[in-house]
C-alpha cells in the first residue's frame, strides 16, 4: 500500500475556538517520509511542530502540540480529517497559534483535503499495530486497545444532561465511514461552564455558530445533526488524537468517557507496547478453577479464567436460564441478583489471590469489605459476564482489589473489595 499526500494546496480561514485568534490554515503536499507537520508562518524562522505524540502537551479541553510560543493549539479536528483520509505526508501552514474552528466539526477540513485530491506516492506506510491488549485510565477516562486489522472505535459518554445522558457509538473508521458518520459532528459545551472556561483563557472564539451549546433546557439556537451527535464528536476527537501515533492505527479502541489527555496517554502506551514483548498470562478452565476455589454447585459462579497475571485477573460467567436462582428471581422476568453478580466478581478475585499459592486447597479467601458498589444494568439469561479485577494493595494476608463486570463492553457492575487469605 502506498503513502498518501495531497495533489494541490488548499486553505481555510476563521477564528480559533479557544484563543480567539483569526488564522489562515493551508494544507500543502509533502514529499514521502515527511509525516504530518505544522508550520507556524507567523513566528520568526517559521518553526515546525510535528503532529506526533512526543510533541503533545497534556492540557484540558483540547490537544496542544509544542510549548508556547512554538506551539499549535486545538489540533484534534484537523488531525481527525487527516488521519481518517490516511494522509501520511502533509505540511499544514498556519499564520496563527490555533486552527480555525469553522463549524465546530472536522467536515470543513475533510472537504478541503478531498477537494485538493488525495495523491499516492512511493514509500512504506507505517502502522501502529498491537501484540497485546493495552489498558489505561486517566481520571474518569478508561481505555482498552485490542489488536485489530483496522481502526475500530467503541466510545461511551455519560453527561448528566437530558439531551445527552449515556450514549454509545461503535464505528469502523475508513475515509468513507468517517465522512458520513463522524466528520460533521460538532464540538459541544454548556452555558454553565462559560464563565469558568473564559477565566482560564479558553473558548474565547466560541459561539453558537461553531459549537453545540446547551443550557438546562436543551440546545441553544441550533438543531442537532444526529440525536447522538455528542458521542459522535467524542469519537471524532479520538480519531484526531490517535493520529498522533505518527502512523496508521490498527486497533480496536474501547473508550469510556474519553478525554484529550487520556487519548494522548493511550497513544503513548500503545507505542510503548510495541517495544516490549507480550504480557505472559494464564488461561484456566473449569477443572483448574475447581482445584483453587472451594465453591461447588450451585454456588460456583466462574466458568473460565481468561487472564491471570500477578496483579490482574479476567474471568467469565456464562448466564443461562438453568441457573437455580432464576426460579425465584423473578418468575416470568429472570434477573440475576445483584449480590450474586458481586459474588461472581469476588470469586474471580479469589482466583487472583489464590493463584500464586502453592497449595490453594489449604487456604480460603474471606472478603472483608465492599465499597463503591454500583449496578448499571440488569443481567439476564444469555448474557456473558466478563469480570476484570486489578490488585490495588497487599499488606500481609490482606488485599484490596478494584473490579468491574461488563457485558459486550458495557459496564454492568463495579466495586472495590477488601479480602484476606486464611487457613481453610
Amino acid at each position: 500500500m502506498s503513502r498518501n499526500t495531497i495533489r494541490t494546496p488548499v486553505a481555510v480561514q476563521g477564528v480559533g475556538l479557544h484563543l480567539g485568534v483569526n488564522c489562515r490554515l493551508t494544507f500543502h503536499p509533502a514529499p514521502s517520509g515527511t509525516g504530518v507537520v505544522f508550520r507556524r508562518t507567523d513566528l520568526p524562522n517559521t518553526p515546525v511542530v510535528r503532529a506526533d505524540v512526543d510533541s503533545a502537551v497534556l492540557t484540558e479541553r483540547r490537544t496542544q502540540l509544542g510549548s508556547d510560543p512554538v506551539s499549535v493549539h486545538t489540533v484534534e479536528h484537523v488531525l481527525a480529517a487527516v488521519g481518517a483520509l490516511q494522509v501520511d505526508d502533509l505540511v499544514i501552514e498556519l499564520d496563527g497559534p490555533e486552527p480555525p474552528i469553522l463549524d465546530g466539526s472536522a467536515k470543513p477540513f475533510l472537504d478541503a483535503l478531498v477537494s485538493a485530491g488525495i495523491a499516492p506516492q512511493s514509500g512504506a506506510v507505517q502502522y501502529l499495530e498491537l501484540r497485546e491488549v493495552v489498558r489505561l485510565s486517566d481520571g474518569d477516562a478508561e481505555y482498552e486497545a485490542h489488536p485489530a486489522d483496522g481502526l475500530d472505535l467503541d466510545v461511551t459518554i455519560d453527561f448528566p444532561h437530558p439531551m445527552i445522558g449515556r450514549q454509545q457509538g461503535r464505528y469502523r473508521v475508513s475515509p468513507e465511514s468517517f465522512a458520513t458518520e463522524l466528520a460533521g459532528a460538532r464540538t459541544f459545551g454548556f452555558v454553565r461552564e462559560v464563565e469558568t472556561l473564559r477565566s482560564m483563557g479558553l473558548i474565547r472564539g466560541a459561539s453558537v455558530k461553531n459549537a453545540v451549546v446547551l443550557d438546562d433546557g436543551g440546545v441553544v439556537d441550533t438543531t442537532l445533526r444526529w440525536p447522538d451527535e455528542f458521542v459522535r464528536h467524542k469519537a471524532l476527537d479520538c480519531v484526531g488524537d490517535l493520529a498522533l501515533a505518527g502512523a496508521r492505527v490498527r486497533a480496536r479502541v474501547v473508550a469510556r468517557k474519553p478525554s484529550h489527555r487520556g487519548t494522548v496517554q493511550l497513544v503513548r502506551a500503545m507505542r510503548a507496547s510495541q517495544t516490549r514483548g507480550p504480557t505472559v498470562s494464564k488461561e484456566l478452565g473449569i477443572e483448574e478453577i475447581m482445584k483453587v476455589l472451594p465453591h461447588r454447585y450451585p454456588f460456583l459462579l466462574v466458568d473460565r479464567i481468561l487472564e491471570l497475571e500477578p496483579k490482574r485477573v479476567v474471568g467469565i460467567k456464562n448466564v443461562t436460564m438453568n441457573e437455580p436462582f432464576f426460579a425465584g428471581h423473578f418468575p416470568g422476568h429472570p434477573v440475576m441478583p445483584g449480590v450474586l453478580i458481586v459474588e461472581a466478581m469476588a470469586q474471580v478475585g479469589g482466583m487472583l489471590l489464590m493463584g500464586a499459592i502453592e497449595n490453594p486447597q489449604s487456604k480460603v479467601v474471606y472478603f472483608t469489605s465492599l465499597d463503591a458498589v454500583k449496578f448499571r444494568r440488569p443481567v439476564r439469561p444469555g448474557d456473558q459476564l466478563r469480570f476484570e479485577l486489578d490488585l490495588l494493595q497487599v499488606r500481609g494476608t490482606m488485599a484490596k482489589m478494584k473490579g468491574v463486570a461488563r457485558i459486550d463492553g458495557d459496564v454492568v457492575c463495579e466495586a472495590e473489595m477488601g479480602a484476606m487469605v486464611r487457613d481453610r
